[in-house]
């Protein structure tokens, strides 16, 4: 099973990254266990753009940059390349910014030293290690999140009722007016249908096809067995199931040791990682450290990889994490620099809770215009040929597209 785990998987994983992590924790201490229904709503919507992504990828021997470039107007190349890069930049920022500051709750180190020790492990480890070693590190620091899990297990057994609260919350849908609690629900929607899994799985897919079929034409449509595509589909929903899995048990962790002790506002990582106490004690801070940390190596060379991925398709440069340094100079030169762009903004003095929150709602305001390009590419012949996407497929990707519609729409205005 661990060797059937694919770029799926990994994608999933990614998605809880520093800033997803903050994201769940605080909407379990504003809402309680009002919006659980969300992480299980949202599964099947995320799972079907993140198959057409991978269908894309997987068939067409490229990205998605790369095919918008080759067969959509070069204005809208150029929004959707600077649309995703200015947000991944961003979400860089964001989680280097709560990967350093949870650090500096174990080490007494200043914030600003601590995040360009990161950053420049990050760029480190993606430059001089192969994609597959690459993949294999991934894929076990994604176990650290289930600390979550245990954590809320080990405490609710001396909760009476909790189970009860949870499944009438996860199972049925409802949804609070006010202002607050729906600007927290768009940065929940944001931060768990994020544009650069959109893009990273493409890049992957595209990437494996290539491996086993060397002299491909990229951008073009090649056959695929239905064994393949039936493998990808399978990675991708067990990837995606994990990642809400995970945010699920997040929130309710929050819901429980915050929430309900009247501790309704995250300001400090430092009140993030108490939600760990009940599992670790007083290694808590140590444990949340760990998690942040292994969260962070696992998506912030996911961001930084698919802007380095949407910017060599649009140049022509090339682009893989399997070749050395020498071989892509251009991709992991805008890599590093997409990394150090995001170091920056630990410097600007935001509070990385803040940051963490703030990305996650550009996240899910960039999200529409590149949900329905996927959509319309995933029934595009000249990039899938006759594999077009399944009707259901299709329907869930339109109501992904419309819900993010709307609520970007209601974030514009309430700003």
């Amino acid at each position: 099973m661990w060797k059937f785990l694919g770029s799926g998987f990994r994608t999933g994983a990614a998605d809880d990254d520093p800033s997803g992590v903050a994201t769940y924790t605080i909407t379990g201490a504003r809402t309680g266990f009002n919006f659980l229904w969300v992480m299980v709503f949202v599964v099947p919507l995320m799972t079907a753009i993140q198959e057409m992504s991978a269908h894309i990828g997987a068939l067409s021997g490229c990205g998605l940059a790369g095919n918008i470039k080759k067969h959509y107007p070069k204005w809208l190349l150029g929004v959707a390349s600077l649309t995703l890069v200015g947000a991944n930049v961003l979400n860089i920022g964001a989680n280097i910014s709560g990967m350093s500051g949870a650090v500096n709750l174990v080490l007494p180190i200043r914030i600003e030293v601590l995040a360009a020790i990161v950053s420049a492990a990050v760029i480190f480890i993606t430059i001089r290690f192969s994609y597959r070693k690459i993949a294999s590190i991934l894929n076990w620091l994604a176990l650290s999140l289930f600390a979550y899990v245990l954590t809320f297990f080990l405490i609710s057994s001396d909760l009476k009722g909790v189970w009860l609260e949870i499944l009438k919350n996860g199972l049925i849908p409802h949804l609070p007016l006010d202002k607050n609690s729906l600007v927290v629900l768009f940065a929940l929607l944001g931060t768990t249908i994020s544009p650069y899994l959109y893009f990273w799985q493409a890049s992957e897919e595209a990437e494996e096809t290539r491996e086993v079929r060397h002299h491909i034409k990229i951008c073009r449509f090649r056959s695929v067995s239905e064994k393949r595509l039936g493998q990808i589909d399978a990675d991708t929903r067990f990837g995606m199931f994990f990642s809400n899995f995970v945010a699920f048990f997040i929130i309710a962790l929050s819901a429980v040791t915050m929430h309900q002790a009247g501790i309704f506002n995250v300001e400090t990582l430092r009140q993030a990682a108490e939600v760990l106490e009940p599992l670790a004690g007083q290694y808590a801070y140590m444990l949340f450290m760990i998690g942040l940390l292994s969260s962070g190596l696992l998506s912030i060379p996911v961001l930084a990889g698919s802007a380095a991925y949407v910017l060599s398709e649009v140049f022509n440069w090339p682009a893989s994490l399997d070749k050395k340094f020498h071989q892509a100079r251009q991709f992991y030169v805008v890599l590093s620099g997409a990394v150090l762009i995001g170091l920056a903004m630990s410097f600007v003095g935001i509070s990385p809770v803040k940051a963490l929150f703030y990305s996650a709602l550009v996240n899910a305001a960039v999200s529409p215009l590149l949900i329905i390009l996927i959509i319309h590419m995933a029934h595009n012949p000249k990039i899938v040929g006759a594999n077009r996407v399944r009707p259901v497929v299709s329907a869930l990707g339109y109501i992904g597209f419309l819900i993010m519609t709307v609520g970007t729409a209601f974030f514009m205005l309430t700003l």
